[in-house]
């Protein structure tokens, strides 16, 4: 299984937190991550192994959507920060429109996360 996690700058130190709670099921052989470059080297920071795109401003959620796009990508969990504007939002939305086109699962805050993680 592929997992993509992506978080805002508002939401990183919750995705690290995701992340250590549920090491145990994301350790596993079979469960591969990707994350856009600062997510990625957080999570790398604490232990992940992780494979890291370009951050989400430089296009690392287009690389997302076009792996996703590819069947690269089964589950993506992205913490989204929706009180912040961001500037690569067209990007967000195409990944966000993708996963519903390809009937990607995808997470946008750490309830539905989790209901996920569970779920593998």
């Amino acid at each position: 299984m592929n997992i993509a996690i992506i978080a805002h700058d508002g939401k990183k130190a919750e995705m690290i937190q995701f992340l250590m709670d549920y090491k145990a099921i994301l350790a596993q052989k079979n469960i591969h991550l990707t994350a856009t470059g600062t997510t990625g080297e957080k999570a790398e920071k604490a232990g992940f192994l992780v494979k890291k795109v370009l951050s989400g401003p430089m296009g690392g959620d287009a690389q997302i959507a076009a792996k996703l796009a590819e069947g690269k990508i089964d589950l993506v969990i992205f913490f989204r920060d929706p009180l912040e504007k961001h500037p690569h939002e067209p990007d967000i939305f195409t990944l966000m429109r993708l996963c519903d086109v390809h009937n990607i699962p995808l997470a946008t805050n750490p309830a539905t996360a989790e209901l996920l993680i569970k779920a593998i």
